[in-house]
């Protein structure tokens, strides 16, 4: 990896599937930068150097700052996992407007506009050689839908749409763009699940069990490595077989 480690940023970094990815960045040698709105818990007790950085993503209008503000402090931008989401549920015709809007902005809205940010770093950097990964954390219900998640699930398949137009963007920056379409792990998507429910995704599942956050960071982790430097444009699908 050459002697200074690169730059990475997780959005929503600092628990569940975010700080899972942030400490596999870290164990392989990565500058991992974790922003979220706060430190965790989780996060202050995570063994070896993680860096938190505060932030509200849904403030759109600070995001230039912020990606200038890391730039300055950490160097180059290698990397940016875009995993900061909400998981809310509701059927759709009681879902408040309100709702849905926030639900859309921070899902969607926002980590296109980071990313708009840290491309435009990267434009800069990638004239030295370095090029750099973006992967975008979708799921499994952008393509095969659940009741109750209409509006998650639309944000989480706009994801696949930007992944796919952004590597054709950037791919001659040597800029790779990829996404990764979790399963029913524990995130925001399976907070509302009954357990009876679980078991049933469990039982359904061709190896008889439910992905774990290491399962995609490790997915995760690969796709921003050099042996993932011929792959951009695609989706990784991360569900032990669920969708098979």
């Amino acid at each position: 990896m050459g002697s200074a480690p690169k730059n990475i940023i997780v959005t929503g970094g600092t628990r569940g599937l975010g700080l899972g990815i942030a400490g596999r960045l870290r164990d392989a040698g990565y500058t991992a930068i974790a922003l979220a709105r706060s430190e965790s818990k989780e996060f202050s007790a995570a063994p070896g150097p993680l860096h938190f950085r505060k932030c509200d993503l849904a403030e759109i209008a600070a995001i230039p700052n912020l990606v200038k503000a890391i730039r300055a402090e950490f160097g180059p931008i290698y990397g940016l996992v875009n995993n900061a989401g909400i998981g809310t549920a509701g059927v759709l015709a009681n879902m408040r407007a309100g709702d849905i809007e926030r639900l859309v902005r921070l899902n969607t809205v926002s980590p296109m506009v980071l990313t708009k940010h840290v491309v435009r770093a990267m434009m800069v950097d990638s004239a030295k050689g370095d090029g750099g990964r973006i992967v975008n954390i979708s799921s499994i219900v952008a393509s095969t839908g659940f009741s109750g998640l209409s509006v998650y699930a639309a944000t989480k398949a706009s994801l696949i749409g930007f992944t796919k137009s952004l590597a054709r963007e950037v791919g001659a920056l040597g800029i790779t763009v990829n996404a990764v379409a979790p399963g029913f792990v524990d995130t925001a998507m399976t907070e509302g699940m009954e357990d009876g429910d679980r078991e049933r995704v469990r039982r359904r599942s061709p190896l008889g069990r439910l992905a774990e956050i290491s399962d995609v960071a490790d997915a995760v982790e690969f796709l921003v490595s050099d042996r993932a430097r011929n792959i951009t444009g695609t989706v990784l699908t991360v569900d032990a077989g669920s969708t098979a």
